[in-house]
């Protein structure tokens, strides 16, 4: 049987008993009571009845102490699933949207997700959900953002002089034509 891993030398069981009183984590007042029992003498089997776990937890719990201290017994966030682009891909993903598609190569004159995620396969083989993606380029900073379509051929000088213009008369309401003297 291997020996035991000693706990550090600059805390006490008061000093524990004391920081699980303070602390407003109950996981790690529950660890620091059991990490306690085992500075005043107590064995790892009693430590582990008080923290309710079995003696792998308790030396688990031991090491993040060693390490860290008190904040060690902290839980911390999950990391997560890792992300399935990377700093390279959101670069070149980044680059194309921001030069736009060519319709000759891409086949469409605007991007949408769709095809962006079909350009992530083509590309990387990545499969990539249309949420991840939108989820990802609002990361990146992009915004959906659809410009009006426009003809080709439309001029805006040549609308102007087609538009209808109404004589003054026409605008005045009728109640300021009938107070009007004749």
């Amino acid at each position: 049987m291997a020996a035991a891993i000693a706990l550090r030398e600059d805390f006490d069981a008061l000093a524990l008993r004391g920081l699980a009183k303070k602390t407003r984590d109950a996981n790690q007042s529950r660890r620091l009571l059991a990490l306690a029992e085992i500075y005043e003498g107590g064995s790892r089997g009693q430590a582990a009845r008080i923290g309710g776990i079995g003696l792998q937890t308790t030396r688990d719990w031991v090491l993040r102490f060693n390490a860290r201290g008190p904040d060690g017994l902290i839980d911390g966030k999950a990391p997560g699933r890792a992300p399935k682009l990377n700093g390279v891909h959101r670069q070149e993903l980044a680059r194309i949207i921001e030069s736009g598609p060519i319709p000759a190569i891409h086949g469409v004159v605007r991007w949408r997700l769709i095809d962006l995620a079909q350009w992530v396969w083509e590309e990387y083989r990545i499969r990539v959900a249309k949420q991840t993606l939108s989820r990802q380029l609002r990361a990146m900073g992009f915004r959906k953002l659809s410009a009006r379509p426009r003809h080709h051929a439309h001029n805006e000088h040549a609308a102007e002089a087609f538009k209808k213009t109404s004589p003054t008369c026409w605008r005045r309401s009728r109640a300021a034509s009938l107070r009007a003297p004749r």
